[in-house]
């Protein structure tokens, strides 16, 4: 199922994103069409990371066509089918290697230009206000406000553009986070660069946060609360006492 989810996103994203004479002439005016355009956009999201030049655009757009319409396929599609994942899992390797170089750029230059420090797992990061309150561990609930981008500044979550706080164990999230607010104290406020081995990886979080991508996160940290110990379990309902067997009956006189 899964080979034929890619197939299906794969082909679905590129006739949206390829066919630009049908785009000029579609207009988004129902419900519907918002609905169907809502499904382009998240399949055209996922398939930027992919890097497709024109050409491809065009073949895959070729193909969804002819079969649309019931003619006879160009290549014998069964033989093509596993190269599509073969196909799918290389452009990712290298988009996302791409994306870690520049990653790096970024983290160095934040270290370099900005006073910021480097942990020994790769870990960047600014302290913009110690905190005065208890430092927490990494089994420990916190409270916070934050605000994630890219490194070109894309806002990919914020709680902050929300206005409402969040609470989590903080061991229950990215490693970056779990190292770098042990950092700070309660009423503390530090600047986070999460090169991608300590964040998403080579997956990322599509449509959001591309393969390899570096994240910037501001974080602000109200309150630290201790894991909450696990209920003690309920007492076992004691064995009912068994009975006695009943007493043979004595044989009959004869």
């Amino acid at each position: 199922m899964k080979g034929k989810s890619i197939v299906l996103s794969l082909a679905l994203g590129m006739s949206l994103i390829g066919c630009k004479k049908a785009e000029k002439k579609v207009e988004i005016k129902t419900e519907e069409d918002k609905t169907f355009y809502t499904i382009g956009s998240m399949l055209g999201q996922r398939l930027a990371t992919l890097g497709l030049n024109d050409q491809e655009i065009g073949a895959v757009t070729k193909g969804i066509v002819d079969a649309a319409k019931g003619k006879e396929p160009l290549v014998a599609v069964r033989d093509y089918q596993p190269k599509v994942q073969e196909l799918f899992r290389e452009r990712m390797k290298k988009q996302s290697s791409k994306t870690k170089e520049d990653g790096k750029k970024f983290l160095e230059s934040f270290v370099s230009k900005e006073g910021a420090q480097k942990t020994a797992s790769g870990l960047a990061y600014k302290i913009l206000k110690a905190g005065t309150g208890k430092k927490p561990t990494a089994t420990d609930t916190v409270e916070v406000h934050y605000h994630g981008t890219l490194i070109d500044g894309t806002v990919f979550d914020s709680s902050v553009d929300r206005k409402k706080t969040v609470s989590f164990p903080l061991n229950r999230v990215i490693k970056g986070w779990t190292e770098g607010l042990q950092l700070i104290g309660e009423g503390g406020k530090i600047r986070l660069v999460i090169p991608a081995e300590l964040a998403y990886g080579d997956s990322g979080a599509p449509p959001k946060i591309p393969g390899g991508a570096t994240l910037n996160f501001e974080v602000e940290l109200f309150k630290v609360m201790a894991p909450q110990a696990a209920p003690a379990p309920k007492a076992a309902p004691k064995a009912a006492p068994k009975k006695a067997a009943p007493k043979a009956a004595a044989p009959a006189k004869k």
